[in-house]
Order: C-alpha cells, then structure tokens, then sequence
C-alpha cells in the first residue's frame, strides 16, 4: 500500500520524491484521492516531476509559516505566489520565500516599472484564476512576467502552492522557472 500512495502522490520516479513517506501529513494522503490540478496538469504536460503533496490547511491561517510547518519543510523551502501590477508593464507575479517579503523597489526596477504595488485582494480571482492560499505560479489565466527570488535555486526542490489551499507541489526550481519563463533576483528583503 505504501507504493501504491507514494505514486499516487508522485508524478514520476525522481530522487526528491524518496522521502515522501516523511510528510506529516503522507497517511492523510491514503483516505483523500488527490485530484490533480490544472498547475499539476500543465507540469504533466510539459513532462516536468513534481510531487502532490497535501496538507491540512486553516481558513484563518493561510500564511506561508503555517503550510512549512504543516509541511514539516523549512519556511525558505516553501515558497508564496504574490500578484503586483506594475505602471508600465502590467501584472506580474512574484514568488518569494514563505519568510520574506517583496521588495518593491527590487522589483519595479527588475521589471522595468517604476513602481509596483500588489494588486486588492478581492482582484486575484479575476485576474489569476486563483484563490488567496492557492495562487501557484503556474497555470494563470494569462501569463505573466514571473519574478523568483534567487534563493529559490539554493534548493534541489521548493515548495508552491498546486493552485488549490491543502496542496503543494513540491518541484526542481530550475525546471519551474523555465517552465514559466520566469526570471530569478533578489526581488525579496527578510
């Protein structure tokens, strides 16, 4: 049975995936089938390894801390998606360290605006397709310019949402920022 979840959580046989079973919440994933979510979907396409990874999540604490800790991941493996608009080029996406913050003025001139501000929370599901707690960088309705902080390719694998609260991907940095045709900076400040 263990084989039976570890691939049903995992999308191909990779060396990150062998300590799978170490996730708090692994035994979790045997009474919930995960369904797979346009982010996993695109990344199944594309024929990048990923992991589904489930967590319990809480509506009053969707902060990137509370998902590392469900996780039981170091918060500067587990990785927000932030939505800004930029007053030259539009939106973009930012994707940070669950510790850090955006640094505004980092990014304005990474992106080439002179000031960017995070978009009203009540404007995310129009414009990504997404919830507050489950906005991945991937599988936007529309794509944007897509910023990673530099530490992000400290790591073999990072942690970002799969698009819905209660599920991470857990994936190569390297093939995610290709994926999107993102670009990596120092784009946060801690």
């Amino acid at each position: 049975p263990r084989d039976a979840i570890a691939a049903a959580l995992r999308h191909k046989s990779h060396k990150c995936f062998r300590d799978l079973h170490k996730f708090p919440t692994f035994a979790d994933a045997m009474a919930k089938k995960l369904e797979k979510t346009n982010a996993a979907r695109l990344l199944d396409r594309a024929k990048i390894p990923y992991g589904l990874i489930p967590y319990e999540f809480d509506e009053n604490d969707l902060a990137a801390q509370h998902v590392a800790e469900s996780l039981g991941q170091p918060i500067e493996r587990v990785f927000k998606t932030l939505v800004l608009h930029g007053d030259r080029t539009g939106y973009l996406v930012c994707v940070i360290p669950g510790d850090g913050e955006v640094d505004l003025k980092a990014l304005a001139k990474v992106s080439g605006n002179k000031k960017v501000e995070m978009i009203p929370m009540k404007d995310l599901l129009a414009v990504t397709g997404y919830i507050r707690g489950g906005c991945s960088p991937v599988g936007m309705k529309k794509p944007f310019p897509t910023f990673f902080h530099s530490t992000a390719m400290n790591f073999e694998t990072i942690y970002v949402s799969a698009g819905v609260r209660g599920l991470q991907l857990e994936v190569s940095p390297k093939d995610l920022v290709a994926y999107v045709r993102g670009t990596t900076a120092d784009v946060a400040s801690f």
